[in-house]
């Protein structure tokens, strides 16, 4: 009996020392918050009420807001396209969108006038998109299938059926050469984004439906509907996994790989660990709703965003 109390002592002695923080900053948006991106120093953030929203990343200052058309719905109600995915290259702004048409999705390129590149009469279910280049965008279909699209020619490269499995989500390395794509079945397949090749398949950590993924420094991260926050290595195929005790929605590495955040509990705390201990650093407190990304700027420094109008900005300290 003693023994068990001292032991359950030292556990929430050891809990007690992990650092806890609220946010430093609070950016709200004009609807929910589904994708965002950090580019050039600017904080692109995607929403359900039709547009996206660029902030600079240091002041918080909306630099500029780019609207779509408004679409109609089953009922034939006209309502704000729900932006699923957004990027940046240069002066370039990527914006991918349902339509209210069959599931189909458009997709539009912004240069200082919207350029529509996808139309549903192009029949095509996208979930993701990320530029690889200026001239060149990574899809991610919803039947799990890559695609690389030709800006110019408005034409897919290739078109890749990685598994039978619904599509997650992907995420690309830093030199964009690479991409990491998961699926309902909790499997990870990584493809060469210039050809679409399968280069390796990371499988045995999580047993489910892998809802977010990072890829940094030959690292990526998995965050799993079975409780599981996955890191495998891309050139061994080998990791280990943290255990949570709920869904985990979302994920992100640092730059440098060495932390890794999951949201890891029913409060959409954001947890902080070490990759190579797998020990935790600090708890991130204050998240209103389901986490949708998670970004480091650098090694101390956070975004969030939720299904909310909340996005989140952290700081961590030494």
């Amino acid at each position: 009996m003693i023994k068990s109390l001292f032991f359950y002592c030292l556990t929430m002695v050891a809990l007690l020392a992990v650092p806890q923080y609220t946010p430093i900053y609070e950016i709200t948006v004009n609807g929910l918050a589904k994708d965002m991106v950090l580019v050039d120093n600017e904080l692109v953030i995607a929403t359900d009420a039709g547009h996206i929203e660029v902030y600079d990343a240091n002041t918080y200052k909306k630099l500029k807001e780019i609207t779509i058309a408004k679409i109609h719905d089953f009922m034939g109600d006209e309502v704000p396209a729900r932006v699923m995915s957004t990027d940046k290259i240069g002066k370039r702004n990527l914006i991918l969108s349902d339509s209210g048409v069959g599931g189909y999705s458009n997709l539009f390129l912004y240069d200082g006038a919207l350029t529509q590149l996808i139309s549903p009469e192009d029949k095509k279910a996208i979930i993701k998109a990320r530029f690889v280049d200026s001239e060149h965008i990574l899809l991610g279909y919803l039947g799990n299938e890559a695609a690389l699209l030709d800006i110019a020619g408005k034409k897919e490269l290739y078109r890749v059926q990685l598994s039978e499995s619904k599509f997650s989500d992907f995420a690309l390395n830093e030199d964009k050469t690479q991409a990491v794509f998961s699926c309902e079945s909790g499997v990870l397949n990584v493809i060469e984004t210039k050809t679409g090749k399968v280069l390796k398949e990371l499988k045995g950590l999580n047993v489910d439906n892998v809802y977010r993924v990072d890829y940094k420094k030959d690292l990526v991260a998995a965050a799993g509907q079975d409780r599981r926050g996955a890191l495998y290595n891309v050139k061994t195929g080998k990791g280990s996994y943290i255990q949570g005790n709920f869904l985990i929605y979302s994920t992100a590495l640092s730059p440098t790989a060495r932390k890794v955040a999951f949201a890891m509990d029913e409060n959409n705390d954001i947890s902080i660990f070490n990759t190579m201990t797998k020990s935790k650093l600090a708890v991130l407190k204050g998240q209103k709703s389901t986490l949708n990304v998670i970004i480091f700027k650098d090694e101390a420094h956070l975004y969030s965003a939720s299904d909310d109008s909340s996005v989140m900005v952290w700081e961590l300290k030494n």
